[in-house]
């Protein structure tokens, strides 16, 4: 299985062009090289990229282990119940009639407004301290997975923390809401750590949202799929030499 993902992520990024772990088996690297074979690869394999452990997707792509929380014993139960004040005291901010939030168009928009307010509460609690991860070549990198790392004081482990919002009538949706793109050189994942994250849920309100609770997910037995996907974008599309006639202007 090991080798299938390891496979899949090549395949998959085109930031890889290496295995993450080292260089891949002679026949994955020719098949990583081949259009044809690459694309009749994920084909014949999609099937069993349809559950795969996240914390091996994160192994082998950084070499970093997803530690579970075990909620009972110590300092997990004193990162469990920091981390569920912190968020309370989030949603109390942002659930005030002077919040940032009211009138924003999409309430995509709020997730950098939680992240901040997270960040902001956790570096004024005793048990963490936060910052925004940096990539392996030291960068402090908002895009992409994960969007927080607390340092838990006490006990010195370290959590990555991901907000994401979502609609109370949406809670059991079958659509993507969670994506994670392996890319070695810039990866923000630099240490074993807890992988959390905080799903905070909303009422659909638009422009006067309200922010109804929050739930705080361990990753580390959390199952992704692989979803082949052959994109492109506006500046792909619209080449001249594609085009065959364009309006008068």
């Amino acid at each position: 299985m090991k080798a299938l993902i390891t496979m899949a992520l090549i395949l998959a990024s085109a930031a890889c062009r290496r295995a993450p772990t080292g260089e891949p088996p002679d026949d994955f690297q020719r098949q990583g090289n081949n259009p044809e074979r690459s694309v009749r690869w994920l084909m014949e394999h999609s099937k069993e990229l349809e559950s795969i452990a996240f914390a091996k997707v994160i192994e082998i792509v950084s070499g970093k282990k997803v530690l579970p929380i075990k909620p009972a014993t110590s300092p997990d139960n004193d990162i469990v119940a920091s981390l569920a004040s912190i968020l309370d005291e989030c949603l109390a901010e942002l659930n005030q009639e002077n919040s940032p939030v009211r009138g924003l168009r999409r309430i995509n928009e709020a997730s950098r407004l939680f992240e901040n307010a997270i960040a902001s509460h956790a570096n004024a609690h005793p048990a963490f301290r936060c910052d925004y991860p940096k990539t392996a070549a030291g960068k402090t990198q908002r895009a992409g997975y994960p969007d927080l790392i607390l340092t838990h004081i006490a006990s010195g482990r370290i959590c990555y923390l991901d907000p994401k919002l979502f609609g109370a009538s949406n809670r059991e949706s079958t659509l993507r809401t969670f994506y994670y793109q392996p890319k070695p050189q810039t990866g923000k994942v630099q240490h074993d750590a807890h992988h959390l994250l905080a799903g905070i849920e909303h009422d659909g309100n638009d422009g006067a949202w309200q922010f109804t609770g929050w739930e705080l997910v361990d990753l580390a037995e959390f199952q992704v799929r692989l979803k082949a996907e052959f994109q492109g974008s506006n500046r792909d599309i619209y080449r001249d030499e594609l085009i065959l006639r364009r309006s008068a202007r």
